[in-house]
């Protein structure tokens, strides 16, 4: 099922209506759909081309080739440079196609020039672009400086900008036909990448998908973050270490540099590259500002990086010699508390920018901290605390305060009325209206009616 999509593909369908050719870019990490998007909207007169990391000749020999699928004889000329191919093309257009030029960062590695080329044939005033140019890639930061930055010839030039990103959690029970706690337990695992579902799709279940395609090293995934940062960043092997390391529950600059040995004003340039490109994000707690906040920590931003780097890693040695007592020991006493992690994760996302019970609520996020509470000899008493949910109404009256649990046997009146305790002591209050909400695996008992099922939070999310 294509799902998850519809405004990019309305956007294509959109921009092909138009009486002159378009220039479109679209970025996104290996897998997330981009060439699946293309091809929805290419129909057999058009050509698509995927590029791979030869030399410049090859490439445009390859080129050559796919163009005479649709131009028979095309590729009985060669052709001595990309300007002279991609000007030929246009002299055989007699009704508008669209060209998607895939990988487009290889073609640039190997002829540096070719954003140039493009921007003459976009400016050459005798001889207009008669066809659509699609160029798409994975490598995220070429691609985005190939249109964001000033001092690219293509920089302003595009007509629309696609940087496709995960889809979201709710689409996913849709495409495998989950129920709602199946799916979030499928999320906690593949995340929104969808190359990943149709991997689990082929499987009798979710315990069988991950023991074939990522705990085993024969496994389709067995080396995807490698992969991954391959297309964008310069040290894998650097990157790696900092995934990993994060991934182990070290998640502050200070301990993340000790950890590696080096001092933390080395690591803000591939912690800032790795958060700009979605596999960390940055926390701070409730009421902070992310630029000025002293108390951040370093998590992994993406569910399957994540299990990668909590059952994967720790026992690629056991998975080498096959060896899987150890790894399914892990597995089984883990996995629960991993999808309770990305089960808070979704929570707040379905709360951000959301109306519960009538109230709309700004971005939600965790708090953790200290507070002063009174112990039963009425003495101050200092207490860490961590609340996994609180956002603020964006008329600033009230503060949702929310508890996630995925686990059974929950007690709502005990969960709730432990919140309302500390209330009075928590910073951010100061005064407004406090509204506690329960997000649970399965309806605890003694419920308070303030319980939210995976049911409820998919629907909050779409």
């Amino acid at each position: 099922m294509f799902i998850g999509r519809k405004d990019y593909l309305d956007d294509l369908e959109s921009l092909w209506r138009k009486k002159t050719s378009s220039i479109i870019a679209c970025r996104g990490r290996r897998r997330i759909g981009k060439s699946t998007l293309i091809g929805k909207v290419l129909g057999e007169k058009d050509i698509y081309f995927e590029a791979d990391r030869t030399d410049p000749v090859n490439q445009m020999a390859g080129l050559s080739r796919m163009v005479a699928h649709v131009f028979p004889g095309f590729d009985d000329a060669v052709y001595r440079d990309w300007r002279a191919l991609l000007a030929a093309i246009n002299h055989r257009v007699t009704e508008r196609i669209t060209l998607c030029l895939d990988e487009f960062p290889y073609l640039a590695e190997g002829t540096p020039s070719l954003p140039s080329v493009i921007q003459g044939l976009l400016d050459s005033g005798t001889d207009k672009l008669r066809y659509n140019l699609i160029l798409c890639g994975s490598s995220q930061q070429m691609m985005h400086n190939l249109t964001h930055d000033e001092s690219s010839p293509l920089y302003g030039r595009t007509d629309a900008d696609f940087g496709m990103k995960a889809i979201p959690v709710n689409y996913l029970k849709e495409a495998l036909d989950l129920d709602p706690q199946t799916c979030i337990e499928y999320y906690a695992v593949w995340g929104g990448v969808p190359r990943y579902w149709k991997l689990a799709e082929t499987s009798a279940s979710l315990r069988d998908a991950i023991w074939e395609h990522a705990l085993s090293d024969m496994g389709a995934l067995y080396e995807e973050p490698q992969r991954l940062f391959r297309d964008d960043m310069r040290y894998i092997v650097k990157t790696s270490t900092i995934m990993s390391v994060v991934g182990s529950g070290v998640n502050r600059l200070s301990e993340i540099a000790a950890r590696l040995g080096e001092p933390a004003t080395n690591l803000s340039r591939p912690l800032a590259k790795l958060t700009d490109l979605g596999y960390l994000e940055k926390e701070v707690p409730f009421g902070e500002s992310p630029k000025s906040s002293k108390r951040s920590l370093y998590r992994i931003a993406d569910p399957f990086l994540h299990f990668y780097n909590k059952f994967v890693v720790p026992n690629k040695s056991f998975i080498e010699l096959r060896r899987f007592v150890p790894v399914s020991a892990a597995y089984e006493r883990d996995f629960p508390g991993h999808v309770g992690y990305w089960w808070e994760h979704i929570c707040r996302d379905a709360v951000s920018g959301n109306v519960i019970d009538g109230v709309a609520y700004g971005i939600c996020r965790r708090w953790w901290g200290k507070i002063t509470v009174t112990d039963k000899e009425g003495k101050p008493k200092s207490k860490d605390i961590e609340l996994d949910a609180v956002a603020e109404s964006l008329d600033h009256s009230t503060i949702l305060i929310g508890e996630c649990k995925w686990t059974t046997g929950e007690n709502g009146r005990l969960l709730t009325n432990a919140i309302r305790k500390i209330v009075p002591f928590l910073p951010f209050v100061n005064g407004k209206k406090v509204i506690v909400k329960l997000f649970t695996k399965v309806r605890p008992e003694e419920d308070q009616g303030n319980s939210l099922l995976p049911s409820d939070v998919l629907r909050l999310l779409g």
